[in-house]
């Protein structure tokens, strides 16, 4: 049977920091478009506070999570344990998108271990924490994060990620604005 918290205690705080995985729900206000989920790992959540969840948002070919939030601030976050007991937990709450000209920014980011390819970071404002029994949930070994993120970086530089930011993330497959070019550049130097 379920169970609702009123807030992330220490316990849960543990397990959170223990799971290797964790999803991210999201969707537009429109009622035919694209509801978003995102698989997310790289030790990239963090718990900020009793009701206050934050995590990495890297460079990909999306930017669903970013369109939803400034439009509608809804978001859930789901973990479930691969292994130990069986246990799922979501966080639902209201999110928001920091980018790398946000005051908070370099603060929120010092929390964070050094990734590569970093577009924003996601700060969630917990409303509802429930759990649920998790019994169908496989166990699964944990062997590794994948190169792919670091490898395609080194290969081709943090500018290049920018450039493809500011073309491929620029509007959502709904038409919703995603990152702005100031926003895809965070800072760096743009070409002319």
């Amino acid at each position: 049977m379920g169970k609702q918290y009123e807030h992330i205690d220490d316990a849960m705080r543990r397990w959170i920091t223990a799971q290797r995985l964790f999803f991210v729900g999201t969707a537009p206000l429109a009622v035919d478009g694209h509801i978003n989920l995102s698989p997310k790992g790289h030790d990239a959540l963090r718990v900020l506070g009793p009701k206050q969840l934050a995590y990495l948002d890297l460079s990909g070919s999306g930017v669903e999570t970013i369109a939803h939030l400034r439009e509608n601030a809804r978001i859930v976050i789901m973990l479930c344990a691969f292994e130990g007991p069986p246990r799922i937990v979501r966080f639902h709450g209201s999110g928001r998108v920091i980018t790398p000209d946000h005051a908070r920014f370099a603060e929120l980011r010092s929390q964070f271990d050094d990734l590569p390819a970093v577009r924003s970071i996601i700060v969630i404002d917990v409303k509802r924490i429930a759990d649920s029994c998790g019994y169908g949930v496989p166990f699964y070994a944990y062997r590794g994060e994948r190169p792919s993120t670091r490898a395609y970086v080194a290969k081709h530089g943090e500018q290049a990620i920018a450039a493809y930011r500011e073309t491929e993330n620029a509007m959502s497959i709904d038409g919703l604005p995603g990152i702005t070019a100031e926003e895809a550049w965070g800072g760096m130097p743009r070409p002319q």
